[in-house]
């Protein structure tokens, strides 16, 4: 059974290679053993020309292949070639590298002292092949490792065109980047001695609670650079530790031939620009919006107020929010404004 359609069933076979042939009765038991499922082994279903995939997730996918990557939180899935294919940013790391600050308080990365993103993984959600192409030939760890498994890699230009038009920048060494710059960003020794030009990321507030924001994708053009056009980049607006106000906007660019390049908008200090947490103020403060929200938000459905984006457009900005509405028995958000 693939899925139901106009009051019928429709089906489909597997016709890929990226399963293990279950085979004769013994391998069936072994595979029942294996998966703790004795079903393996007694239904009809399961025939010599039946395969088995199992290491299904991602992660775990390549995980199996390269254990010594690390997988970025969130693949993403792209569509080409009527095929669906996952693609991953992995890094290469080490906790062992003189003269370096360790990484605190990013899961997965404690104590990194150093961390490239040298390698992109695309797994095939059809057949589960796994290909990683190096993305950074000039990490001394890749290269080491090329040489190591010298049939495991690929350039990136061997990259399928239509997967490389949709290879991003990887959204965890860009918020470890930013812990890093909101106090390195500091040129002036007394300055930076004494932190009191301090950045932080902005609070907001999400599905009912504050929290510290997170970097968001967004499709924009940058300020200054008309002739680069839209660009698909991975943004986070700044503020000044234990303020509200915003003091800068940094962006990283996906698009080639300026992939990779991270730009950073350092605001003026003599200027009061809003920070996100004052935007969910003010949205707080009008009377209309504040009177809808409420009633929205009465027995049997919740509002969640969604991510605030900071878009700029020439000398300002544009905050924009969405509002969801969610009834408490049909867990299905449904966005009713935006703001």
């Amino acid at each position: 059974l693939d899925y139901p359609r106009s009051g019928e069933n429709k089906y489909t076979r597997y016709d890929g290679e990226g399963g293990v042939a279950v085979g004769s009765f013994w391998k069936q038991l072994l595979f029942s053993y294996y998966m703790g499922d004795f079903n393996i082994l007694l239904t009809d279903y399961v025939r010599d020309d039946s395969q088995i995939q199992f290491w299904n997730q991602v992660e775990e996918r390549v995980r199996r292949v390269a254990p010594f990557l690390k997988l970025d939180k969130d693949p993403y899935l792209v569509h080409g070639d009527d095929r669906h294919y996952w693609i991953a940013d992995a890094y290469t790391t080490s906790e062992s590298f003189p003269y370096s600050e360790p990484i605190r308080g990013q899961r997965g990365y404690e104590g990194t002292r150093y961390i490239r993103n040298s390698v992109k993984v695309v797994v095939d959600s059809y057949s589960g092949d796994v290909s990683l192409y190096v993305s950074n030939p000039e990490d001394p760890i890749i290269q080491t490792y090329e040489r190591i498994f010298p049939d495991l890699f690929q350039p990136l230009d061997a990259m399928p065109e239509l997967l490389q038009d949709h290879v991003r920048y990887p959204q965890d060494i860009f918020e470890i980047q930013m812990e890093r710059y909101r106090r390195y960003h500091q040129t002036q020794p007394q300055v930076f001695y004494n932190n009191e030009d301090l950045w932080t990321r902005p609070q907001e507030q999400y599905a009912g609670r504050q929290r510290q924001m997170e970097p968001y994708y967004i499709l924009t053009d940058l300020p200054g650079q008309d002739d680069a056009g839209l660009e698909f980049m991975l943004m986070m607006p700044m503020t000044p530790d234990g303020r509200d106000n915003m003091i800068g906007w940094v962006a990283a660019r996906s698009d080639p031939p300026n992939y990779g390049d991270v730009v950073v908008y350092e605001l003026p200090k003599d200027r009061l620009i809003r920070g996100p947490n004052q935007i969910e103020s003010r949205i707080d403060q009008d009377t209309e919006i504040s009177r809808q929200l409420s009633l929205w938000d009465q027995r049997g459905s919740s509002v969640i107020r969604g991510n605030v984006i900071v878009v700029p457009i020439e000398n300002s900005f544009l905050y924009v929010e969405p509002i969801f509405l969610i009834a408490d028995e049909i867990q299905i958000p449904e966005m009713q404004r935006v703001i």
